[in-house]
């Protein structure tokens, strides 16, 4: 066991990948000598040389598209989009192309490839680095979209990813990149994806979230349950497509009530489609409204505003309090 930030799990990740399996090929912008914006492949240029770490021009789409022939052809290529808010140039690519693939050609071809990108709010990052664009790509069958929150689950899923036979949305938090160290293996192990981490048991709320405000929540469930003797069971998601609803609804049927805590805007996101899960399968089970503690439905703020704009923990404070009236 070693310590590591999720960013050395991540690198970690991609060099145990491809010291055992040739056809991982890294593509993106400054991710070669420079080692990546955010130092996620330092030192991988130099180590499997220009053919198989490849810095690109300033380009998604092209990024993405060559990504995308790369997989179909038989190699597994991991492409990184610099900031998630400049995904949009590469839609068409994943959503129509690389997610696609299997269907349109009838099973015949697949698209095993990896997008990796840092999202979130939290370090007075300027317009379009902050964005939370998951429920997006969740809208896009054949695409798998994972969001670790700690290194453990970093590397366990990024190499999960590596070897999967589909895309895969790799979304990663740049507020937690160095935020904090914990052991990982530094041997191979796989996380499942498509399955839930419960953090902490409880018997009276379930609190469902994933990426940076797992933490935020993780501090919350602490308080209360010492200060005021509610027992909260935390999930983080994990991976917001496939949902694990199995989790999902035997934890709500046991607490009877769910708030859901998310950064990206309310409207749309992925805690909506979790909220209609949950009314759909588990209704009856619900002593209380499902609540929601999300970004507002407005584009990322300026770093002046971010804190109240994010899901901290004055508002999901407020959330239990109603919950719990009910």
């Amino acid at each position: 066991m070693t310590l590591m930030t999720i960013v050395q799990a991540i690198n970690h990740a991609l060099e145990t990948e491809m010291e055992k399996d040739g056809r991982i090929i890294l593509l993106g912008e400054d991710i070669g000598k420079n080692g990546g914006v955010f130092r996620a492949t330092d030192q991988l240029y130099e180590k499997f040389g220009a053919k198989r770490v490849v810095d690109t021009p300033i380009a998604e789409s092209a990024i993405i598209g060559a990504a995308v022939g790369m997989a179909a052809r038989g190699l597994r290529p991991v492409a990184e989009i610099q900031f998630m808010g400049f995904i949009y140039e590469a839609m068409d690519q994943l959503a129509s192309q690389a997610a696609r693939l299997r269907f349109r050609s009838g099973g015949s071809r697949t698209a095993p490839m990896v997008v990796r990108a840092p999202y979130g709010g939290g370090i007075r990052a300027p317009e379009l680095h902050s964005d939370s664009l998951e429920s997006a790509f969740a809208h896009s069958p054949g695409l798998k979209v994972v969001m670790p929150s700690t290194p453990y689950d970093a590397k366990g899923l990024l190499l999960a990813a590596m070897r999967d036979p589909d895309p895969v949305l790799f979304l990663e938090p740049m507020k937690l990149y160095r935020a904090f160290q914990e052991e990982v293996p530094e041997e191979d192990y796989e996380i499942e994806i498509g399955k839930a981490n419960i953090i902490r048991e409880g018997e009276d709320v379930t609190l469902i979230t994933w990426g940076p405000p797992v933490h935020t929540a993780k501090a919350v469930t602490e308080r209360w349950a010492k200060e005021k003797g509610v027992s909260i069971e935390l999930i983080d998601l994990r991976t917001v497509a496939p949902l694990d609803m199995e989790t999902i609804i035997a934890s709500v049927q046991k607490t009877e009530r769910v708030i859901i805590v998310h950064e990206a805007v309310k409207t749309g996101g992925v805690g909506a489609e979790v909220a209609a899960l949950i009314s759909e399968k588990a209704l009856y089970s619900l002593s209380a409204p499902i609540l929601r503690v999300t970004g507002f439905d407005t584009p990322y703020p300026t770093a002046m505003v971010e804190a109240e704009w994010l899901p901290n923990e004055k508002r999901i404070d407020e959330a239990l309090e109603a919950v719990l009236e009910e």
